[in-house]
């Protein structure tokens, strides 16, 4: 059986099928539970709700300009930068290009069996917030320069370019955190491979 497309169930949504609104919700939600789980503690339900709620609110701004989850994903990171400012009792100013979730939140702590998942996971939490949202996005969501532009509202160059600077930035703080050459020469040879398992073993969902 073929499944619809989520450009089917947006317009069936917005013609008032509220079980098309669900079936949505339902296919997405893991990838935003994943999108926060790394970045917030305790806040990470309330997040994912708003997020929902929020996209539920705009549904009718939705013109398949770009891929639904293109839009969620957007909405979420809308609501993590909020998240923070709202964090930031002293009301200093949250720099998402330098300021990482480890400094920002208490992300919830994912169980990780291996060392290699363990070092990977911390890793990106000390990374600035805006270069863990592409790096995250890109190895656990399979996302492309391309569609992190239209998520993040920045030019497809500038994309590309803070992959880039996000891998160097993830290496050189893996190997700030690592305890041995050989686990961090284990982590860094298999980079990809060890992204992958966590988004199976640990962060849940297999790969849609």
């Amino acid at each position: 059986m073929v499944e619809d497309s989520d450009a089917a169930l947006v317009d069936a949504w917005r013609g008032g099928d509220r079980e098309a609104g669900k079936r949505l919700f339902q296919r997405h939600y893991a990838a935003i539970a994943r999108f926060f789980r790394n970045k917030v503690g305790e806040a990470g339900p309330d997040l994912i709700q708003r997020t929902f709620l929020a996209c539920l609110e705009g549904r009718e701004r939705f013109r398949h300009e770009a891929a639904f989850r293109s839009y969620l994903f957007a909405i979420a990171y809308k609501m993590l930068c909020k998240h923070y400012r709202e964090q930031r009792r002293d009301e200093a100013r949250v720099d998402f290009a330098e300021d990482s979730a480890h400094e920002l939140s208490s992300p919830i702590s994912a169980v990780a069996a291996r060392q290699e998942q363990r070092l990977l996971l911390e890793g990106l939490r000390r990374l600035p917030v805006d270069y863990q949202v592409v790096l995250e996005l890109h190895y656990w969501e399979g996302i492309s320069a391309a569609e992190l532009a239209e998520v993040l509202s920045i030019p497809v160059g500038t994309a590309k370019t803070r992959l880039r600077r996000g891998r160097e930035l993830l290496e050189a703080r893996l190997r700030e955190l690592s305890t041995s050459a050989v686990l961090l020469q284990s982590t860094l040879a298999n980079l990809d491979a060890w992204a992958a398992r966590l988004r199976v073993q640990v962060l849940g969902d297999e790969p849609e």
